[in-house]
């Protein structure tokens, strides 16, 4: 069976299945557990992204010290970037064995584990200091590969950061902990729990099932994503969206529900409108991440929040923390569409309870 949905149906598929409905969750796992993870991004111009996507679905309630308890506890582990289940980590585990065997590699795999193997002296340098002492800041081992890591990019001579993130891939190491915005690293063995592993392509299968549950609608298939993917495979059921180009499949546990929707602000890496093509396709949502323009070539602002009402994303906030001052400090919100009265004064409401949220007063430069 083909689901045929109109915008309205899909938009609404997807703010449902990314728990933003004006029925909110109340605890932190079932949020992360919902989403499948929370991404970590360092930028800290109205909060952190983790904790702006718990924020917008827990509201008040939640305080960014519930993360890092929940990471202290072990409930959640960090794998590359991402904050997910613990639970999870055996869908994970098996193709992490797999790099390291070899196994079914891309070429840009296997070029890695050949640059790994090139250098084990530092790898089994960074394994023996980590089985010795504990968990440890990278800048506590010292470099001692004989081929450098080349990039184009940031990465480029990274030897020690880049290997830790390659034995992370390997399924050798993992981050155990932060100390301000320092990974502290640890054997993998000693952060992850020790649930039997799911083999390689029953635990695809899964975890395509669960980010199609996060995402209520997506793809099957797209450009590849090594991290995490914004494609589905099978998983669900097909889809046809009136006005959209392609087929999709949906989670059809999310049709037909009542909905009944809110106004939020988003992190610009809330899952709702990572996949810029989608929320553009089914949102009509125009968005770029701008911290990287000049100032003078941003159209919404260094760190726009996208401003969601019911099924529609409406507009973006261009907001800055000035922590020093006690203020959050509105300098522009752009509306894609008009915004009515009712609209305005709901925008206002969430900007007060952000503000409110991080101890600081709202505050709108004339």
């Amino acid at each position: 069976m083909v689901h045929r949905l109109s915008q309205r149906d899909a938009r609404r598929v997807a703010v449902s299945a990314q728990l933003l409905t004006r029925d909110r969750p109340t605890d932190l796992l079932d949020v992360v557990r919902g989403l499948t993870l929370l991404q970590l991004d360092p930028t800290n111009a109205v909060a952190p992204s983790a904790d702006l996507v718990a924020w917008s679905r827990l509201g008040s309630a939640y305080s960014p010290a519930d993360l890092r308890a929940a990471l202290d506890a072990g409930e959640v582990v960090e794998l590359r970037a991402f904050v997910r289940p613990a639970a999870d980590m055996a869908l994970y585990r098996a193709d992490m064995d797999r790099r390291v065997r070899g196994e079914g590699l891309s070429e840009w795999q296997e070029y890695r584990r050949r640059w790994v193997r090139t250098n084990d002296r530092c790898r089994r340098e960074i394994l023996g200091r980590l089985s010795a002492e504990g968990p440890l800041p990278s800048r506590e081992f010292p470099d001692t590969c004989v081929q450098a890591w080349g990039s184009t990019g940031w990465t480029n001579n990274k030897n020690v950061t880049q290997m830790l993130e390659l034995l992370v891939q390997r399924g050798e190491v993992a981050v155990a902990g932060r100390k301000g915005r320092d990974r502290l690293w640890d054997l993998a063995s000693r952060v992850y729990r020790d649930d039997p592993v799911v083999p390689s392509p029953e635990a695809e299968l899964e975890r395509d099932r669960r980010r199609l549950r996060a995402l209520g609608l997506a793809r099957s298939k797209g450009p590849e994503c090594p991290v995490e993917p914004a494609v589905v495979g099978e998983a669900g059921e097909p889809a046809v969206i009136d006005g959209v180009r392609g087929e999709w499949r949906v989670d059809p546990a999310l049709l037909d529900r009542p909905f009944t929707g809110r106004t939020a602000l988003l992190s610009p890496f809330d899952r709702l409108v990572h996949d810029r093509a989608r929320a553009l396709e089914i949102f009509d949502f125009d968005y770029q991440l701008e911290i990287y323009k000049p100032a003078a070539k941003r159209r919404w602002g260094y760190y726009a929040l996208p401003i969601l009402h019911n099924d529609r994303l409406v507009g973006k906030l261009d907001a800055t923390a000035d922590r020093k001052a006690g203020l959050l400090v509105v300098d522009a919100i752009h509306q894609d569409i008009p915004f009515t009265k009712t609209l305005t004064a709901a925008v206002t409401r969430e900007i007060t309870a952000l503000a409110h949220w991080q101890g600081l007063e709202p505050h709108y430069p004339s």
